[in-house]
């Protein structure tokens, strides 16, 4: 089966305009690189989401989530098959102290839909860039809140195509992993329970974790947001920065100099450097402090070619 075809079959389903046949991914991720897709699908609603999927499943199509591409290095041989993101499925809805997200909804705008609605729970969230559908996979936490304190159910598809309503509790939210991770669910839209809190507070909680921030992190360069996840015991940026490694990576891609844990696209830069700048940081702290850091990111995709 072509390309071509699977562009097609799943017109039959989805607007022919939200599908683009070897689509660069480097305008779909934070970290600006990668290769194509080839295909790329964008359903607008959640039933066109469920019937990509069932194809995707029923004719043996590899397929790939996307999500806000926000913590994902793609290569730079792009991705086969069928790249699916949930970025038009973006509704935010508040009902009473608890509030409504599709999947593509970025998880900070949730948060500034709670703040408008002087909801407290969800201030940690502010800054975080990635999606509704990305912070329900990772648990996604900052500054002393996690997706797991507020989450009341997800509703998912399975790789079937089958949905399905997961409770907080069969959620298996962890650091940095869930049930929807480990059996590859497609989240659809996920409650949160919040509660009423005073304004003022609200204000200066996000004014205050927004400094911490802007003033902490490379934000004037793409990146993957933290490279890897916190080793018992330690933390990984300390020891970045304590092997010397700021300002250091391969060809365009640098461990930054603002926060060591963050490895940044200072514009040139392809995939296979940022990757190689990876391996490097990893192999540096192994040999100096025999700890190993484990990926946040995921890395996705092929080689390129010569």
């Amino acid at each position: 089966m072509t390309i071509q075809k699977w562009a097609e079959d799943l017109a039959q389903v989805v607007n022919p305009s939200n599908i683009k046949i070897n689509e660069s991914l480097k305008i779909y991720t934070m970290t600006k690189l990668g290769g194509s897709a080839d295909v790329l699908v964008l359903p607008e609603t959640e039933e066109e989401a469920a019937a990509v999927i069932k194809y995707a499943h029923d004719h043996h199509v590899p397929m790939l989530m996307l999500g806000n591409g926000s913590n994902m290095v793609v290569r730079d041989g792009g991705v086969r098959g069928i790249v699916i993101s949930f970025a038009k499925l973006d509704e935010i809805r508040r009902e009473g102290d608890k509030i409504y997200a599709q999947s593509g909804a970025l998880i900070k705008d949730v948060s500034r839909c709670a703040q408008a609605s002087s909801l407290t729970g969800f201030e940690f969230a502010c800054g975080i860039p990635g999606s509704v559908g990305g912070a329900m996979a990772m648990n996604a936490g900052a500054y002393g809140g996690e997706i797991k304190d507020i989450i009341i159910d997800c509703t998912v598809l399975t790789k079937e195509g089958e949905r399905i309503v997961l409770s907080k509790e069969e959620l298996e939210l962890g650091y940095r992993k869930s049930i929807i991770a480990q059996k590859g669910y497609l989240v659809l839209s996920s409650n949160f329970q919040l509660a009423k809190g005073n304004q003022q507070d609200i204000d200066e909680k996000v004014a205050d974790l927004t400094y911490q921030r802007e003033s902490k992190q490379p934000l004037e360069y793409p990146s993957a947001g933290s490279v890897f996840k916190r080793p018992p015991g330690y933390f990984a940026g300390k020891l970045i920065q304590d092997s010397g490694l700021q300002g250091k990576g391969v060809g365009g891609a640098e461990v930054s100099t603002k926060h060591a844990g963050f490895i940044v696209n200072k514009g040139n830069a392809t995939a296979t450097d940022y990757i190689q700048t990876i391996e490097m940081v990893q192999r540096v702290v192994k040999e100096k402090f025999d700890v190993e850091l484990e990926l946040e990111v995921k890395i996705v995709g092929e080689d390129a070619t010569n």
